[in-house]
């Protein structure tokens, strides 16, 4: 867990000091800046996606991912949760300042073939080095996200230690059941993570609505496929 918590400490300090500079920073800079930072996350996802080696799985981990995230709302919940934090310490400011920099920063560094990649390496090896260089970008992230959109970014650090800590603690799980394919599902895990991304970008850019947050269950179908649907669909070919 050393990673996930280095990782947690960089966005929360990363966050502050966006809010510090925030106070002089006009909102033409701090526009310009998110949109920086938004072509930075466009072009991530598109050289991260073009690595896949199946498309296929892809396809189909975005589909089955879109259906289970719809059917539960993903999105909704976390608005909902970002609107009560809100609603909480609001002290009469507009609506929507702290929901907007959860979500965004929440999906930001989630959803990245280095938190999926860096968690299991922690887990597994006790190899923080991808998590501490993601650290270090979400540092830089952070900063410029918080001055743009508020303080909901620092919050966002709690999601990335329930989800990367998840990951890191079920990793050793993961190797016993993928111990011939592991680097197979860790790349299809991590096509899906980079077109969120992608997608995440042109919802910065306002070039797009796409609910990122309903297509996260995409990210885990490759564990399912490759852990319980590979397994039998060579069990019924070598039958015949």
């Amino acid at each position: 867990m050393t990673g996930t918590w280095i990782n947690v400490a960089a966005i929360m300090v990363g966050s502050l000091a966006g809010l510090f500079l925030k106070k002089g920073i006009s909102e033409k800079l701090g526009s310009s800046l998110m949109q920086a930072v938004a072509l930075c996350v466009v072009i991530i996802g598109i050289s991260g996606a073009l690595k896949s080696e199946d498309m296929i799985i892809t396809i189909v981990s975005l589909a089955i991912g879109a259906l289970v995230g719809e059917s539960i709302d993903i999105e909704k919940k976390m608005d909902s949760f970002a609107q009560k934090v809100e609603t909480r310490f609001s002290n009469g400011r507009e609506s929507g300042w702290f929901v907007r920099g959860f979500v965004t920063a929440s999906l930001l560094f989630a959803v990245g073939a280095m938190a999926i990649v860096g968690s299991i390496e922690s887990g597994l090896n006790g190899n923080h080095e991808i998590l501490i260089t993601k650290s270090l970008l979400d540092f830089i992230a952070s900063i410029v996200l918080t001055a743009s959109l508020g303080i909901g970014v620092f919050f966002s650090a709690f999601v990335i230690l329930i989800y990367q800590g998840s990951i890191t603690l079920a990793s050793t799980l993961l190797t016993s059941l993928f111990s011939t394919n592991l680097t197979m599902v860790i790349t299809a895990m991590s096509a899906a993570g980079y077109i969120l991304i992608f997608g995440l970008g042109l919802n910065m850019l306002k070039i797009t609505k796409l609910k990122i947050g309903n297509f996260v269950p995409a990210i885990f179908f490759p564990v399912l496929y490759y852990g319980l649907l590979f397994p039998l669909f060579e069990m019924i070919i070598n039958l015949f």
